[in-house]
């Protein structure tokens, strides 16, 4: 049986002789040029990615905004300047007069201390091991995740034998801890990737238990199958000893929270061109 792809009617196929470059210049179109309020981020045909288009984007709002308050001077040319440290200065000045960051209260210092204890435990420590099913430039990550399902579902089993997992590690695990089975001794949060750190230890689930964990962990390096094999607690300390930490964390959630209302209220009053941003046109937005 043969299989045929479908093309799009409205595919522009050229006029099919090989000497000619009309198909393949149709098929890749000049990029469309991104602008704020006429202002162009780049030049006309140049292909930045989505996140650098961003960028500039934010930043030439925050120029033309100084420009506004008579903070820089005004630009003559039509596409965005490249700014100099003394005018990222004077912008960073801006932000911080016009962004007001509310300070938490004590109240909520200890709401969050209550709802997320487990940040703030000391002491604690995991004797774990893993298999690791790497994922690395040009691997099947469908394929490989059934293979990683299939292993995890093997050593779920209440009848596998002992040293399964052992096996299992030295046959399949990228990790180097494969030659001891997996084994990665006593482990704290510090000393994991940040998103196995929250599934180990912070959340209210990773509190207790022990064993092979029912779902695969995936991080950054790749997928994970985690056996916990014992666990210290850890102490929690009292309120009173964590709670300027609590406002810093707080402080910085709410700063964040306050540029973003700040960014989005200059991206609703501007004109935007070739680029989507998310934008708001009343300063009452939340």
């Amino acid at each position: 049986m043969t299989t045929q792809t479908l093309s799009s009617p409205f595919a522009i196929q050229g006029c099919g002789s090989g000497s000619c470059g009309c198909a393949s210049s149709a098929a890749t179109p000049a990029p469309q040029q991104a602008l704020v309020n006429g202002i162009a981020l780049h030049a006309p045909g140049q292909r930045l990615d989505a996140a650098t288009l961003r960028e500039l984007a934010y930043a030439e709002l925050l120029r033309q905004h100084a420009v506004a308050q008579r903070l820089l001077s005004r630009h003559t040319g039509l596409i965005t300047p490249e700014l100099d440290d003394a005018q990222r200065e004077i912008i960073e000045a801006m932000i911080d007069q016009e962004v007001v960051t509310p300070h938490p209260t004590g109240e909520e210092g200890r709401r969050y201390y209550e709802a997320h204890k487990a940040q703030f435990l000391v002491g604690q420590a995991l004797h774990v091991r893993h298999i690791l099913f790497a994922v690395t430039p040009g691997v099947n990550v469908q394929a490989l995740t059934v293979h990683a399902e299939r292993a995890l579902l093997e050593l779920s089993h209440k009848g596998v034998a002992p040293g399964r997992f052992a096996q299992l590690a030295a046959e399949l695990s990228n990790c180097p801890s494969s030659a001891q089975g997996g084994d990665l001794g006593w482990i704290t949060p510090d000393d994991c990737a940040p998103e196995l750190a929250t599934e180990l230890f912070h959340l209210e689930h990773a509190q207790t238990g022990t064993g092979v964990h029912p779902r695969l962990f995936h991080t950054r390096f790749g997928f994970h199958i985690i056996d916990v094999l014992e666990r210290r607690s850890g102490t929690l300390p009292a309120y009173e000893e964590v709670r300027e930490r609590i406002a810093a964390l707080l402080t910085m959630q709410s700063r964040a929270r306050a540029l973003h209302q700040y960014m989005s209220l200059l991206v609703g009053e501007a004109e935007i061109e070739g680029i989507a941003l998310e934008g708001a046109d009343s300063p009452l937005v939340q």
